[in-house]
């Protein structure tokens, strides 16, 4: 039996109040703060601020930072001789005390810190360039170029970098531009595998194949694509790599193969109170650099390791 045309009139309107109550039904928003659809930058900045490690490392590191860099304006020369005041433990005139040539220990302390962070900043950012550099060819271009470099990478990473300070200094002499050379030319394999693997999980994504079947340059590529995705975990790395630039920086001056005096740098500090008559009697010597290289590296470690978690695609949420 065919429909009344009453009928059929309220099932058309049922139907169309049906319809406009759905419109107006907001969807469902993603669970969490921030949304679902945060992007992956404002995810990881969330996930380091909920590292208190990391959070308290880089405030750490930018008090140390910033009392390096104010260092004229907050202590003295760091060379500055007071012969009546050699030797002399803290004080409200000193607060750190004087070492045996009457220069103030705290403006030392300060001024070293300038060179400490330089040779490491400056060290870990070349390694960090030529590793990408290396790596996106190496990843990229394959074949005999991939052996190549990584077995190039290979032999690098087995010389000591002491030995290669130690024969670059012999050569042209210790010297801060030695130190950011030999640290930075045995870093970068770290990087460049780094870069190598990011580049090899790319090299066969649609939009790669498809920009080098239309004629891409290779270069185009690594400057467009390769370098930006592997921009997050090169940071990280090269973030633990001023850490280490730090401490290869102090181990060699205080060989005297690094800064060498007057200029002040925490490794050559601590070359000062070697002997042990001082670092029995006088420990303010080598407490206050010795105490910056700790704080320091611990801080800039934690920073690393808070990156690191921030920006690996499985880490916490």
């Amino acid at each position: 039996m065919s429909a009344t045309p009453a009928g059929a009139a309220d099932r058309v309107s049922n139907e169309k109040v049906s319809i406009e109550k759905s419109a107006e039904t907001p969807s469902p928003k993603p669970d969490g703060p921030g949304g679902g659809g945060a992007s992956p930058r404002a995810r990881a900045v969330r996930r380091f601020r909920r590292n208190r490690l990391a959070v308290a490392g880089a405030v750490v590191l930018g008090v140390v930072v910033v009392l390096s860099l104010l260092a004229p304006l907050l202590a003295g020369p760091p060379n500055a001789v007071d012969l009546d005041a050699v030797q002399e433990s803290p004080s409200a005139a000193h607060w750190f005390g004087t070492d045996t040539s009457g220069r103030d220990v705290f403006a030392r302390t300060l001024h070293a810190g300038r060179v400490s962070l330089l040779v490491g900043l400056t060290a870990a950012l070349g390694a960090m360039v030529v590793g990408t550099l290396f790596g996106a060819i190496s990843g990229l271009f394959g074949g005999m170029v991939d052996n190549v470099i990584m077995r190039i990478a290979d032999i690098v990473m087995s010389f000591p970098t002491v030995v290669v300070i130690l024969v670059l200094a012999g050569i042209v002499g210790p010297s801060v531009t030695v130190l950011v050379v030999a640290i930075g030319a045995t870093q970068w394999p770290v990087a460049g595998r780094v870069v190598r693997g990011v580049t090899l999980s790319l090299r066969d994504r649609e939009y790669i194949q498809a920009a080098e079947a239309s004629g891409a340059n290779r270069w185009w590529l690594i400057r467009k694509h390769i370098v930006p995705a592997a921009l997050p975990p090169v940071t990280v790395t090269g973030t633990l790599a001023v850490a280490q630039a730090i401490m290869m920086e102090t181990t060699a001056s205080f060989l005297g193969l690094g800064v060498q005096p007057p200029q002040a740098s925490w490794g050559n500090m601590l070359n000062d109170a070697q002997n042990l008559t001082l670092i029995q009697s006088m420990p303010w010597l080598w407490l206050p650099p010795g105490i910056a290289i700790a704080v320091t590296v611990l801080a800039v470690n934690f920073v690393g390791d808070g990156l690191r978690d921030a920006v690996t695609p499985g880490g916490r949420t």
